[in-house]
């Protein structure tokens, strides 16, 4: 299982709206077959290590990250493969949260004669999948927000000057958290001081598992603009991928302009409420979102419990008392008001220092 699991996270960057899945077959003590999900559309994990192990699937044990699926999507059921192939055994890492299969692929495998058990190394093979976990169980995106601070937690100078806080290996890491996301979320005030491109700017042979010369899938990038004040001459709408504004208003006119430049307008006429942005995300099957934004939207984020996981790079230098902070938190009076914090790593990257946490609670 764990062999499985290295396998699926060499999808971590390109089966986007799928699950990351692994799949090893063994027999007589014998690996006779492997494979994992590349791309939404493709042979899931499964097909593909039975078809690399042929006949020796026969009565073999598979070992698979997540429980096959039993219903006809964009490919055929991999219960009904591994039931064709002859498989002895099924263990699955977790049973899979959509409600299309949860259980059902592990009962009709048994209904078959297959011996099915779950539950092995169930915590590492949750961590492949926290977005399509989320989405399929609560109807909500796994969200990132990810910022960049001194070391004493100044995100700009007070002129808003802020290229560049951190080193370049950090940039490079950031980068490779922008790859494996949904989309990328901004505001429309970014947007205007800072005409960010938002895009994965690596070629993928510096992505892990992805193949030299595949097409890399830019995330949708996402702008919160509730009156539709983003300039046609972005930089967002002069690179590949898609544009998202979410809007509440705005004129006709300029919303005319700006599905000419490819936008794709997303109105919530009660406002940008940023759970109702979440469900709305999660509703277009969206699994993971990096929030990459200033401090107002990232204390809005904070506040409004849309937070999983903040992901925060440290830079060995002080910027002074008037630089800008890292979150803009109105209402915070007394300690007792303090957003406590759950670090779960920490590492150097490069001089700097990434700093992984989860909202307490």
């Amino acid at each position: 299982m764990a062999r499985a699991i290295r396998l699926a996270w060499k999808g971590l960057y390109t089966t986007d709206p799928n699950p990351r899945v692994g799949c090893v077959l063994v027999r007589d003590g014998e690996i006779v077959g492997e494979g994992w999900h590349r791309k939404a559309g493709e042979p899931h994990a499964e097909r593909i290590a039975l078809a690399a192990a042929g006949e020796k699937a026969r009565g073999a044990t598979a070992y698979v990250t997540l429980e096959p699926c039993c219903h006809q999507g964009r490919t055929p059921p991999c219960t009904l493969g591994l039931i064709d192939a002859g498989v002895k055994r099924v263990i699955a890492a977790m049973e899979d949260p959509n409600p299309l299969v949860s259980g059902k692929g592990l009962q009709q495998l048994r209904e078959a004669g297959i011996e099915t058990a779950s539950g092995l190394l169930r915590g590492e093979a949750q961590k492949l999948n926290p977005g399509f976990i989320k989405r399929m169980s609560k109807g909500l995106p796994w969200v990132r927000c990810k910022l960049a601070m001194s070391l004493d937690g100044r995100t700009a100078m007070a002129s808003g000057e802020s290229v560049w806080i951190t080193g370049e290996d950090a940039r490079r890491d950031v980068q490779r958290l922008r790859a494996r996301s949904s989309v990328l979320v901004t505001g429309i005030g970014t947007v205007l001081a800072d005409d960010p491109a938002l895009n994965v700017r690596l070629s993928p042979e510096q992505l892990p598992g992805v193949e030299s010369g595949e097409y890399l899938r830019q995330p949708v990038r996402v702008v919160l603009d509730s009156s539709l004040r983003t300039p046609e001459t972005a930089k967002l709408f002069t690179l590949p991928g898609e544009v998202w504004l979410f809007h509440a208003h705005g004129s006709p006119e300029k919303a005319a302009k700006l599905e000419a430049k490819g936008a794709r307008l997303l109105r919530l006429e009660q406002g940008l409420d940023l759970p109702l942005v979440m469900q709305e995300l999660a509703h277009r099957e969206i699994n993971e979102v990096l929030i990459e934004a200033g401090p107002t939207l990232a204390g809005a984020a904070l506040q409004s419990g849309v937070i999983d996981e903040l992901v925060i790079y440290m830079a060995p230098h002080v910027m002074g008392h008037q630089a800008r902070g890292l979150f803009h938190l109105p209402g915070l009076e007394k300690m007792a008001e303090r957003v406590p914090l759950e670090i779960t790593d920490i590492r150097a990257v490069g001089r700097d220092w990434r700093i992984t946490a989860h909202p307490a609670g």
